[in-house]
């Protein structure tokens, strides 16, 4: 597996590349200390299995290295990494496409296991932001009934498999447009299908629903097949 660690410090991205270590066996960990370097090595290494993406960056706002390797590199999870915990930033980041928000503050542990769960097709935000804004009754019943139950399927709420195809995407930040082009499907049936889906997870936005599938711990398949 290769990783991008993009991050101004030195010390931090050392760090970090000691912690990856961690998640599995011959990892490769490559550094960037700015946007250009950033994407230089995503350029030269289609194959990056993730992200970390720090938001103070000296070349260029982190939210809008964000948007370009969400267009560039649709496909690549991408997670974010900074000291901020503002509500707004992780909701922003949320909004640009990012699979996770981990602040700097969090532990080791912690880190490693929302990693863990961003590669295994999850969205990992922080307890606390997942608390504060995700107070819609279904959901929040919904979680009930799963809590400490570990993960659920998408049929579990009652979503068919073409409508978890749609919403593995949707949580990758991808719009409708990529979303039809992907599943080849038409551009009013994927918006019935996000329909039904926010309609599921009892969500009124796709920020919502990506804060839902993070807090309910729905596993999706993003290596889905297209189906007839």
């Amino acid at each position: 597996m290769k990783i991008l660690v993009v991050d101004d410090h030195a010390l931090i991205r050392e760090a970090l590349k000691q912690l990856l270590q961690q998640l599995c066996e011959n990892l490769i960990v490559f550094e960037a200390a700015n946007c250009a370097d950033a994407f230089r090595l995503a350029s030269q290494h289609p194959d990056l299995g993730l992200i970390l993406l720090d938001l103070q960056l000296p070349d260029r706002s982190g939210f809008d290295a964000l948007a370009e390797c969400r267009n560039t590199r649709p496909g690549v999870p991408i997670v974010v990494l900074s000291a901020s915990e503002d509500r707004q930033d992780v909701m922003r980041a949320l909004d640009g496409g990012a699979m996770g928000f981990i602040p700097k503050t969090h532990d080791s542990k912690v880190m490693l296991n929302a990693l863990r769960v961003v590669l295994t097709g999850g969205v990992y935000l922080p307890a606390e932001i997942m608390n504060s804004t995700t107070d819609n009754s279904r959901t929040t019943s919904i979680a009930a009934v799963h809590e400490g139950a570990g993960s659920i399927s998408p049929a579990e709420i009652g979503l068919t498999e073409r409508q978890a195809d749609v919403l593995a995407l949707l949580i990758q930040g991808k719009p409708n447009k990529l979303i039809c082009r992907e599943l080849d499907l038409a551009e009013g049936t994927v918006k019935i299908h996000v329909t039904a889906i926010l309609r599921a997870l009892g969500v009124a936005n796709r920020t919502q629903a990506v804060i839902a599938v993070g807090r309910l711990g729905i596993k999706l398949d993003l290596a889905f097949k297209h189906k007839q």
